[in-house]
């Protein structure tokens, strides 16, 4: 039986590396997880905007307020062929 793990113990795991950040209106923001605050206030470096499925921008640093996060999930991994 696996132990059972809190949100904090993923955002620690997820720190540093590859995430998707949806917000309340649908976009995505996918990027590496530089900084994280109380409040879910979010840094991330290489970010991407992304909407209805299409890449719309490239950032480079980006700041996200928490108020506008739905949710954090972490980035699949690429699978090299």
């Amino acid at each position: 039986m696996s132990a059972k793990r809190s949100p904090a113990d993923f955002l620690k795991q997820v720190s540093g590396r590859p995430v998707i950040v949806k917000l309340n209106d649908g976009t995505d923001y996918r990027g590496i997880l530089a900084k994280l605050d109380g409040y879910m206030n979010i840094v991330m470096e290489q970010t991407e905007e992304w909407v209805d499925g299409q890449l719309k921008h490239k950032y480079g640093d980006a700041f996200i307020r928490g108020n506008n996060v739905l949710y954090i999930s972490a980035q699949p991994k690429q699978r090299s062929v």
